[in-house]
């Protein structure tokens, strides 16, 4: 069952990508490519290929929240939890001292030339 959905999913999908780029827009469209084909196919005016996109981008968020209801129980992660891990205090001063570099110049720096 969730098979078919998934191919209905995925041919929806198409159709529906397909019938956009077929729109007129402004521009003129991707439709005048092949000949204006994509309006005269749903009637003279717009009103026709635009429910059907409509309708079309309706079914496709249905199957979406279908697939999505019917793989609710499943998951790919595992359920069990790893050991917590240690974490130091970020208040706490580090433990550690460090120390400057010794001063290697003989206490007079660079000399002008």
């Amino acid at each position: 069952m969730e098979s078919i959905l998934w191919i209905l999913f995925t041919l929806i999908c198409v159709i529906v990508s397909g019938v956009i780029l077929l729109q007129e827009g402004k521009g003129g469209g991707l439709g005048e490519a092949f000949g204006g084909a994509g309006q005269q196919t749903f009637g003279v005016k717009a009103q026709g290929i635009a429910k059907f996109t409509g309708y079309m981008a309706g079914v496709l968020v249905v199957l979406a929240l279908v697939i999505s209801r019917m793989r609710a129980g499943e998951t790919v992660f595992t359920t069990e939890v790893a050991a917590p891990v240690p974490v130091s205090d970020p208040t706490e001063a580090p433990t550690s001292t460090t120390t400057a570099p010794a001063d290697t110049s003989g206490g007079e720096g660079e000399k002008a030339k």
